[in-house]
């Protein structure tokens, strides 16, 4: 029995792996549409000339709710550089207004999966994940690839070289 259920979840890592196997760091990011809780829409072409933080996440997640203050401070501090960040909710439908209860802390767009058309970036099995999109639509970080905590170290070394320098008036 044990050794069923361990060929089982061998198999299904397996099977997400080949999926976000086809997303390459460095490579054009697959197309996304993602309908924020404002009701816009996010596209890569929408988001074409500026960067695109893509971080999914749950309200139950201690760890993607530990990365949301750092995806914060990152977003204020860059923002007028270009920068662009939304925060996708793997929460059930059901439970938008915990997702908006929490997200009101912050001023970054919010999302839910269920909304979303993001199965490219294959298909979520564990939160957080984060992708980096940048300006010219190219994969910078892979979500699916090394630690998937994000913290505002990784942002200043994979994002802020990235970004444009602020307009001075």
């Amino acid at each position: 029995m044990n050794r069923l259920i361990i060929t089982f979840f061998a198999l299904a890592l397996s099977i997400q792996c080949a999926v976000a196997a086809n997303l390459t760091t460095g490579k054009a990011a697959p197309s996304i549409s993602i309908k924020t809780l404002d009701g816009q829409t996010i596209t890569n072409s929408s988001a074409k000339g500026r960067i695109l933080i893509v971080h999914l996440w749950a309200t139950w997640c201690d760890s993607c709710r530990k990365e949301m203050p750092a995806l914060e401070s990152f977003y204020q501090k860059y923002q007028k550089q270009g920068l662009d960040v939304v925060a996708i909710s793997v929460d059930d439908r059901s439970d938008t207004s915990k997702v908006k209860s929490v997200l009101k802390d912050f001023s970054f767009k919010g999302a839910m999966e269920a909304d979303s058309d993001i199965q490219k970036l294959g298909r979520i099995w564990r939160v957080p994940v984060t992708f980096v999109i940048d300006q010219n639509g190219i994969l910078r970080k892979n979500g699916w690839e090394g630690n998937p905590i994000v913290d505002e170290e990784l942002l200043e070394k994979i994002v802020a070289p990235l970004l444009t320098p602020p307009v001075v008036n």
